[in-house]
């Protein structure tokens, strides 16, 4: 099963250095979910070949403009090109406010139904189960209320040997069957066990998407174990103060998180303007936590 995330943008704030806000797709099973909406994410879309008519679910985790400014146009963009499909869109509860009032006073009326549902930035939530992935807000800590979002991938079907079903002669109408875990009996009431005859599927993978945050431990435990754990890392740790006063996280933090929650890869992004490159940022957090990688515009990393 495909399980990937494609970066779009990763500055804080404002675009700088070539940097865009922060944006991302999730690839699972050939769905894409669009993960923020900062300013310019049409334009990376473009870029990086991704196809936004593709996009049924979008998730926003907070009302600070690098997160959503680019949402109304790409919308815009989905109606301009005569989308009909629903589309369904998390995010908080005034959201919808600001989105109603952009198309009111632009007279649009879109072809197409957002189905909106509000999340809950103190309480996490189950807001997407369907037959790929489990999707849960993550409550942070941020100067206004944000959520991040959790990414559970579900267990897929068990894995049919060939070779096992053609030697026993299997008939086709048993194979759904199989996958599901069940023996099979032939004529003669020989029974074969399922594990002769499949082997089992890959541990189901888990992304951790914590967007605007500071260090606060009572997101942990949801987050624990995740395989690939996006955190925002704005500043370096000698920014600590400036980090606490606008509730953000430095990269020797993020490190020091994902060895806490066990994560088996750490992606760092949302870097602040007054940083040209980003190498010192990757080694503070190296040096904690080796593997962790940035989240470098255009690059697809897999869950």
């Amino acid at each position: 099963m495909r399980f990937e995330v494609t970066i779009l943008g990763s500055s804080s704030a404002t675009p700088i250095y070539n940097r865009n806000p922060t944006s991302q797709v999730l690839n699972i099973n050939e769905r894409l979910y669009l993960v923020d909406c900062g300013e310019g994410t049409q334009q990376q879309m473009l870029r990086f070949d991704v196809r936004g008519s593709r996009i049924d679910h979008i998730f926003i985790s907070h009302l600070h403009g690098d997160h959503y400014l680019g949402l109304v146009g790409f919308l815009s963009s989905l109606h301009l090109n005569g989308r009909k499909k629903a589309l369904k869109l998390f995010g908080p509860l005034h959201l919808k406010e600001i989105i109603d009032l952009q198309f009111k006073y632009s007279e649009t009326v879109l072809q197409y139904e957002i189905m909106f549902y509000p999340t809950d930035p103190k309480t996490p939530q189950i807001i997407l189960d369907n037959e790929d992935v489990i999707v849960e807000t993550i409550p942070l800590d941020h100067r206004i209320e944000c959520t991040g979002f959790l990414f559970k991938e579900k267990k897929r079907l068990r894995k049919l040997i060939k070779e096992e079903l053609e030697r026993v002669g299997i008939p086709v109408e048993y194979y759904t069957a199989l996958k599901k875990g069940a023996d099979y009996t032939d004529n003669q009431g020989r029974v074969y066990k399922n594990d002769m005859l499949t082997t089992d599927s890959a541990e189901p993978k888990i992304y951790a998407y914590c967007s605007d945050t500071k260090y606060n431990e009572r997101y942990f435990d949801q987050i624990k174990d995740a395989d690939l754990l996006y955190h925002e890392a704005t500043f370096l740790h000698n920014m600590l103060d400036r980090a606490n006063e606008t509730h953000h996280t430095t990269a020797l933090q993020a490190a020091e998180i994902a060895v806490k929650v066990k994560a088996k890869k750490l992606l760092m992004g949302h870097f602040s303007a007054r940083y040209k490159t980003l190498d010192d940022l990757l080694i503070e957090a190296q040096n904690v936590f080796p593997n962790t990688g940035l989240a470098i515009e255009g690059k697809t990393f897999f869950v």
